[in-house]
């Protein structure tokens, strides 16, 4: 690019006076927007670029970078059209807005699926009665349905609260690798509790979660019994340990900042010990399925009509909370781990879990173990003690008195300046690799998907089994990997944290390799649609249910013969302008191989094997894996 002289003499002074410019707040500068009485050109332009507008300020992408790079910690994922809303209202007002959105429940979802569903194999002639459902096969349908869609012209656009749900679906574990997988209606139900809770009080999702049919099943303090010495039978103690260790409280005693305490020895002092547990498992006695399943036709005389403590989890409906036995609830008082509060309302077991639950809630721990893992779920691995603190202040105070109060929590952490101030991109402790799910979901929302009758089921098995990760499919309630997880390495040595590397393996890492080649994969079917994004599988006859989500490069494709154009096109969806030069090098060079070897200019079918060999670089490269 060359300038006018006036321009020249205005570049002279800045490098002259540029020690000046560190005792005052410049705005008025190249880039900033003034153009008056100044021309430039260029020796080349594209479209409707033009060498004015890097004076003007009109061609910098910085802002799309910015709202791209948000976007992928709010969200999801996305298109240019919801950067470009961020862009417009600006990051806070755009959570403002997400606050007050509609949301999109998987339960209403997945019924409707599954009677589609039903009816398409009992139409293929399968008997109903051996038709197998809903199960977390059609909670995976439901769940992808309603997540790559919510962002469409016309839909919910909870992009927000989904991301969120998503996050506390990873503290607050249940999991389809137990008997919970056969119950659909259980997973999803329990997912909507998190997408309920999401923009509401951590008091009210602890109750919640904790009366819950999901994790009464999962946890085992459903039918959970009162002591009988007689019988040798006491209290099950495991959703009393998991609530203090991974819901609430946590194992160490924390200072404001999430750092642990230390005694005078300089070991970590213990929240409770296993005589806390046995207390804290007292109070989760006499809790039973709230409600029966309604008698299928021929009924039996034996099928119950009231629902009672110790009913089969069968006959229960699995979508209402749990309800009190006070009779088969544990009498006597119980002591908290604090050694002082003792809970005691006698013939009211209900009680008692509130005050227990509000014991955890008020907990001088609780804030910054919430605030810590929600960070890392949302930003980063590695987030400061001082990050923590300011994200923990706002759970405990609102502004307006208020503790547990998830939106100003949430807007803690995605405003903080160590999730916005761009020093820290290059801060090497900064960023997280996004978990396989995240990946997948970006690469979905951002790309344009074609699908038979606007069903994007998705039946998660697949990318479960090759990654090691898929909502609500965790190994244990311990989650994927645990907040503390460092690989042995580098990231040990310096002392950091980086939870997803747990299943970031030989097998893994492969399989995900693999996952985008079939994503992206140029190969077509007869219809001419190319890249197998996602699998709806029934498993019976000519159900019409099994079906191919294909990938439309299209928007991509009319810059095929640009390769700068395009990388920069791909570094402003996928890489929030971070795309390293290494990347952007390999890139070209897919780029050069497939000119040379093909020859310019490109026809249709060419300009989509390019665009989508760049993709697959891309989209297995550090730049796309990692989010900075």
């Amino acid at each position: 690019m060359k300038f006018n002289n006036f321009t020249f003499k205005i570049i002279l002074l800045l490098m002259v006076g540029r020690l000046s410019l560190y005792a005052q707040p410049y705005t008025d500068y190249i880039g900033a927007g003034h153009a008056t009485g100044l021309t430039a050109t260029a020796s080349s332009t594209y479209g409707v670029s033009s060498p004015l507008k890097s004076i003007n300020g009109s061609g910098m992408d910085s802002r799309f970078f910015e709202a791209s790079r948000f976007m992928a910690q709010a969200t999801l994922g996305g298109d240019s059209s919801v950067i470009n809303a961020i862009i417009a209202k600006g990051n806070e007002l755009w959570i403002d807005e997400q606050f007050g959105k509609t949301p999109t429940y998987i339960l209403p979802t997945m019924n409707d699926i599954w009677e589609e569903s039903l009816a398409a194999r009992v139409a293929a002639g399968q008997p109903e009665e051996e038709v197998f459902g809903p199960a977390a096969l059609h909670f995976n349908y439901a769940w992808w349905q309603a997540n790559v869609t919510n962002h469409f012209p016309g839909k919910n656009e909870d992009l927000l609260r989904q991301r969120m749900a998503l996050a506390l679906s990873e503290i607050f574990v249940v999991s389809a690798n137990s008997n919970l997988g056969d119950w659909g209606e259980a997973m999803s139900s329990y997912y909507d509790i998190l997408i309920q809770h999401s923009f509401g009080n951590y008091r009210d999702l602890l109750k919640s979660i904790s009366v819950s049919f999901p994790m009464g099943y999962y946890l085992s303090h459903l039918n959970n019994p009162k002591t009988n010495l007689v019988e040798n039978i006491r209290p099950d103690e495991n959703y009393a340990r998991e609530i203090m260790q991974l819901f609430s409280i946590g194992l160490f005693m924390l200072n404001p900042d999430g750092t642990q305490q230390l005694d005078g020895n300089g070991f970590p002092i213990p929240t409770y010990d296993n005589n806390d547990i046995k207390e804290m498992a007292k109070i989760f006695t006499g809790l039973y399925g709230g409600d029966v399943m309604p008698c299928p036709p021929n009924c039996p005389p034996w099928w119950p009509t009231q629902p009672y403590f110790g009913l089969d989890p069968y006959f229960i409906i699995k979508t209402v909370p749990m309800l009190m036995d006070n009779d088969e609830h544990e009498p006597g008082p119980k002591t908290m781990p604090d050694g002082v509060t003792v809970i005691n309302n006698p013939n009211n077991g209900m009680a008692e879990i509130d005050a227990a639950i509000d014991f955890l809630f008020y907990h001088q721990n609780t804030p910054p173990f919430i605030s810590y893992r929600l960070i890392q779920r949302l930003v980063k691995s590695n987030p400061s003690p001082a990050y923590v603190q300011r994200v923990a202040a706002k759970f405990i105070n609102n502004g307006s008195g208020v503790r547990g109060d998830f939106k100003a929590v949430i807007k803690a952490i995605l405003m903080d300046e160590e999730a916005r101030t761009g020093n820290y991109l290059t801060d090497p402790q900064n960023g997280m690799l996004l978990a396989p799910t995240l990946r997948y979901t970006q690469f979905c929302k951002a790309n344009t998907l074609d699908s038979d009758l606007g069903r994007f089921w998705n039946n998660g098995y697949n990318f479960r089994e090759a990654t090691g990760h898929h909502p609500l499919m965790s190994p244990t309630v311990f989650n994927f990997y645990t907040p503390d997880y460092a690989p042995i390495g580098p990231i040990t040595n310096e002392g950091l944290k980086a939870p997803e590397f747990k299943i970031h393996n030989s097998n893994t890492s492969i399989n995900y390799i693999n996952s985008v080649h079939g994503w992206v994969s140029p190969w077509t079917n007869p219809e001419g649609e190319s890249g197998g994004v996602m699998y709806s599988w029934e498993g019976y006859g000519n159900t019409d249910l099994d079906s191919t989500i294909y990938l439309i490069t299209t928007k991509f494709e009319a810059l095929g013969e640009n390769k700068e154009k395009l990388i920069h096109e791909l570094d402003k969806l996928f890489t929030h302008g971070q795309m390293s030069d290494g990347t952007k090098n390999i890139l070209r060079n897919v780029s050069d191989v497939i000119d040379q070897n093909v020859g310019l200019p490109l026809n249709a079918e060419e300009r989509r094997h390019k665009v989508r060999f760049m993709m697959y670089f891309l989209f297995i490269s550090p730049d796309f894996n990692i989010l900075k």
